[in-house]
């Protein structure tokens, strides 16, 4: 199966999601916007198609909301997918995906560690880089800097 066959079977059991247009693509691989409360599933039966492997999950700010971005390939079929959710500034969550690809467990803490993106199902959702004792979430764009003991 060839990337665009799986996105026609995606979009086809999944009509709430869409292909993200051409311009905003990375590295050619083909991306599709879902929205947050369906992810779970979505990410269920990509692995049940065989993109099954969970190649890195990423989060953004973009002011105006956050973006969580998570790339699947498909070892067998040579493929590559991404995921692209889009969040609410405003308590932004996503179900984890940690009981389908144990893999996404300390990505999904980083994204929470330094963007607030909470992760609900993640069974150890806590910082990972920084002090447990830290306030706020550096790479928010609205993150206040304080001077702390490092500088």
């Amino acid at each position: 199966m060839d990337a665009q066959e799986y996105l026609t079977k995606i979009k086809a059991k999944f009509p709430d999601v869409a292909d993200v247009p051409a311009e905003k693509l990375k590295d050619g691989i083909p991306a599709l916007s879902c929205p947050a409360a369906s992810l779970f599933e979505v990410v269920r039966y990509l692995k049940e198609e065989s993109l099954n492997f969970l190649m890195n999950l990423c989060a953004t700010d973009y002011k105006e909301y956050f973006e969580v971005i998570y790339h699947f390939t498909s070892l067998e079929n040579k493929v590559k997918l991404a995921l692209k959710v889009k969040l609410p500034k405003e308590r932004p969550a996503v179900a984890s995906i940690t009981l389908l690809h144990a893999g996404a467990d300390w990505q999904e803490r980083e994204a929470f560690d330094l963007l607030g993106i909470d992760f609900p199902g993640h069974p150890n959702l806590k910082r990972i880089l920084l002090p447990c004792e830290w306030e706020g979430h550096p790479l928010r764009k609205d993150y206040d800097r304080k001077p702390d003991q490092y500088d």
